[in-house]
């Protein structure tokens, strides 16, 4: 092997190895994108996920109640609560998100980083009767 090839080999290898994972961000979060098929499913990296703590990449919509421990991640800022009006303006693309404390309410407009345990399939919520297929539990959150 020439000493040219085994530089561009090793240079090559390098640039590969810096290039984010498929489905994460360069940091390791997972978009919220990567949850879903076109279809609405969950993903190969949803299922492969289920029950492991993961970090997403999101914004808080507007709460449906006051002094909850559970919000709504969307993957675009909602300066108006989504779940107001017809099931036909619900963004396709949440999750739901369960924390062990009152939610402190996030700005619309401010990128968060939401970090739980994923869970998949219909579940509704005892208190606010909110249907989710996706969430995360035992969640905390921080500004991006």
């Amino acid at each position: 092997m020439s000493q040219a090839f085994s530089r561009r080999l090793f240079l090559a290898a390098g640039a590969a190895a810096a290039l984010p994972r498929v489905g994460h961000a360069a940091d390791g979060t997972i978009l919220m994108r990567d949850l879903y098929n076109k279809d609405l499913s969950f993903s190969d990296i949803a299922l492969a996920q289920e029950g492991s703590r993961i970090d997403v990449a999101g914004f808080m919509a507007p709460p449906l109640k006051a002094e909850m421990a559970f919000f709504v991640l969307t993957k675009r800022p909602m300066a108006t609560c989504p779940f107001c009006e017809s099931s036909a303006d619900w963004p396709d693309d949440i999750l739901a998100i369960y924390t062990k404390r009152v939610v402190d309410v996030a700005p619309f407009n401010v990128p968060l980083v939401v970090s739980g345990v994923l869970e998949l399939g219909t579940h509704t919520d005892d208190e606010t009767g909110f249907v989710s297929r996706i969430r995360l539990s035992d969640a905390r959150y921080a500004r991006a």
